[in-house]
């Protein structure tokens, strides 16, 4: 399959044919679906919840037997010790958003990595001491944001620059972003955004706008909650300085499961960063010796606090073994299909029944489209839900649909929008 080479068609044999070409096709098998009425639903909420990959229960299992047979032991005995095993996630961890090994950590979630990181990353001094991120950021993200600069003694209305789209426009342009660093620079001392929004499901120019900022002399951060296992990212090469995200989404790690840290190499042996500490993040060949003095591990494995839930990591590892084998450029490439095919479906909707407020530009979103109707969204909402259709709402008029492509089929985004076709014409 290749976007340049795709005429959308309005057809159920179009998308039925898409799907028999499609090269990752097999890969919705290794997930499980709600039914309804004894029948998978069309599942296009992956933004907020991925589907549990078949494998998590036998992970998990594996972990517990393992527990019941040896106890204390499995640390460093059984199927897969449990003293190392959150390195079994560190290199996919890494292949996933572009980054070294050295660069990435799986832990905690991801208000408390985003806590951890501005920590070592918000170092306000004299005049630079903004924080510039979205207006319409996720609210935990300006809840942290807000906590932090208050702990520093300065309030959210001096610390924190908002970034709001023009009047009359529904997402952010690159260059008013840039404008913004280079006009208030010498203010900012960390840029924090989220690399794709999460209401309006834009996607942010990360190489630019970390060279932007580092010109200024700002630290940078994002927060791929959208973003990890959606995007094609290239970390290590952007350069940001860090980077935080959750796995529940589109990771498919399972709800409320451990989130992921990236911390750029040129931080990864500054013991002067300052830091919280933990034993964990203690450096592993002396971690045991017990010392009161703190040795950082070095990467980011040294932010780490304390012992990984082991449970946790067996689901989330069921997932990113498949990321694994079916890679992200392969997932982007059937994404940019996908999301484009239910663009091209909403479009031939009555006229005036919703309109996405996603940038029609591939490069500017992932697998979310953000659709405001005109009749009543919350009670679409539930109509949909009653006719084996899951998405979700966003206040005040805003319904998310996400094709995730590890299990969302071209059938099912023709499927979703006949239903919505349906009800234009009621």
């Amino acid at each position: 399959m290749s976007g340049e080479a795709v005429r959308y068609e309005a057809s159920e044999a179009f998308a039925r044919r898409m799907d028999a070409e499609d090269p990752l096709r097999h890969f919705r098998d290794e997930f499980l679906f709600p039914h309804h009425h004894g029948e998978p639903v069309i599942y296009l909420v992956g933004n907020s919840l991925g589907l549990q990959p078949r494998k998590a229960k036998a992970n998990v299992l594996e972990a517990l037997e393992d527990w019941e047979k040896l106890g204390v032991e499995g640390h460093f005995r059984g199927s897969h010790p449990w003293m190392p095993y959150h390195e079994l996630l560190t290199e996919q961890t890494a292949r996933l958003v572009g980054a070294h090994p050295l660069e990435v950590v799986v832990m905690n979630t991801l208000s408390v990595n985003l806590h951890l990181m501005l920590v070592s990353f918000y170092r306000p001094a004299g005049e630079r001491r903004k924080i510039l991120m979205e207006a319409g950021a996720f609210p935990s993200d300006q809840y942290a944001v807000a906590s932090q600069v208050r702990f520093h003694g300065y309030s959210p209305e001096e610390a924190v620059l908002p970034l709001s789209p023009r009047p009359g426009e529904e997402t952010l342009r690159t260059e008013d972003i840039l404008e913004t660093i280079e006009r208030h620079g010498k203010e900012i001392a960390l840029v924090l955004l989220g690399n794709v929004n999460y209401l309006t499901g834009q996607a942010f120019d990360m190489a630019a706008i970390t060279r932007a900022a580092h010109q200024q002399g700002c630290k940078v951060g994002f927060d791929l909650a959208h973003a990890a296992g959606n995007l094609r990212l290239s970390l290590h090469d952007d350069g940001p300085d860090f980077a935080v995200w959750c796995s529940y989404k589109y990771l498919n790690g399972g709800p409320g499961t451990l989130g992921g840290v990236f911390v750029h190499e040129r931080h990864a042996r500054d013991k002067q960063l300052p830091r919280f500490q933990g034993w964990w993040g203690h450096d592993k060949q002396t971690r045991f010796q017990m010392g009161p003095d703190f040795e950082p591990t070095p990467g980011a494995e040294g932010w780490q606090l304390s012992n990984p839930p082991i449970f946790q990591m067996a689901a989330l590892r069921a997932s990113m073994d498949i990321f694994d084998r079916a890679t992200m450029p392969a997932l982007r490439r059937k994404s940019e299909l996908l999301t484009g095919y239910l663009e091209f479906l909403l479009d031939r909707l009555p006229p005036g029944f919703v309109h996405s407020i996603t940038p029609r530009d591939p490069q500017q979103r992932g697998a979310h489209l953000s659709l405001r109707f005109s009749k009543q969204p919350q009670q679409l909402l539930e109509k949909l839900t009653a006719q084996g259709v899951l998405c979700d709402f966003r206040s005040p008029d805003i319904i998310r649909a996400a094709p995730a492509p590890l299990y969302v089929s071209f059938l099912d985004v023709y499927r979703f929008a006949g239903v919505l076709e349906r009800h234009a014409r009621d």
